[in-house]
């Protein structure tokens, strides 16, 4: 199928992010281009994947990691990275430990908005992990060439009416006709997405949370049975995609595996 003009001049995420929803974008547009006037809220905006597929005009664009959000609000800003990025372990592994140190620092969110990027980049498999101490623990990715980009400049215009936000979900001060789209990290043993992580009563929090929105939503979720139950149970109706899984390695689990998508006002 040959893309549109439109989406020729789409802007690619700016980081490797493992299970991002880019994959998906063209179910999205779908639901998308009956309410492409709303603005469009992102409780889990990871990646990016999904705003800058739908580029909507208006976003409030939120995620529970800090790090995340600190990165993007100086994309928003005009980013442009000064410091050193070779795919060298032990340049890594250095750059690691000084974002450790600097992480949260407030005089300090411009190094540690570069520095991510560059562990992002140059970390395994687009993975993006925190211990419980808040320290990002992801190690050195075995990648034999990178391709790093030190301006971001370009994002600015399109970034210019998008809010970023770094909250809990149920924080969000979300209007009455915004367009929904909620991808919490999959119902899985892994979790430790974040600092906090997101164990089932949060699956449940956000279930019940989005039943009681006026506006459109869109959740997607592994499709395991106590997922599908619960947003049964909420009324929402149910639609099924053969999802890739492009994260481990192991066994067959880079097969296709079943993914869920909840809606609510359509």
């Amino acid at each position: 199928m040959a893309k549109t003009a439109e989406q020729s001049n789409l802007l690619k995420p700016p980081l490797k992010w493992a299970g991002g929803k880019r994959w998906l974008v063209q179910n999205l547009q779908y639901y998308w281009r009956q309410h492409k006037n709303k603005r469009l809220v992102e409780p889990f905006c990871g990646g990016l994947s999904v705003a800058l597929g739908l580029n909507p005009e208006r976003a409030l664009l939120n995620d529970v990691n800090p790090a995340l959000i600190n990165f993007y609000q100086h994309l928003k800003q005009g980013l442009e990275i000064d410091i050193e990025m070779v795919n060298n372990e032990q340049v890594y592994y250095k750059s690691r430990e000084t974002f450790n140190r600097l992480n949260g620092d407030p005089a300090s969110r411009l190094m540690a908005a570069q520095l991510f990027y560059y562990l992002n980049r140059t970390g395994y498999n687009g993975l993006c992990r925190f211990n419980k101490k808040g320290r990002y623990n992801v190690p050195f990715g075995r990648y034999k060439t990178i391709n790093y980009l030190d301006d971001f400049t370009h994002y600015q215009p399109v970034l210019s009416q998008w809010e970023f936000s770094n909250r809990d979900f149920e924080e969000l001060d979300v209007g009455k006709d915004d367009f929904i789209y909620a991808d919490p990290p999959y119902d899985t043993p892994f979790h430790q997405y974040s600092q906090q992580g997101f164990n089932w009563d949060d699956q449940v929090r956000l279930a019940e949370w989005l039943s009681k929105q006026s506006g459109p939503v869109v959740l997607s979720n592994q499709a395991t049975d106590r997922v599908k139950e619960l947003y049964k149970k909420l009324g929402f109706r149910l639609r099924y995609l053969d999802a890739p899984r492009l994260i481990s390695c192991k066994g067959n689990q880079r097969q296709a595996v079943k993914e869920v998508l909840a809606l609510r006002g359509f």
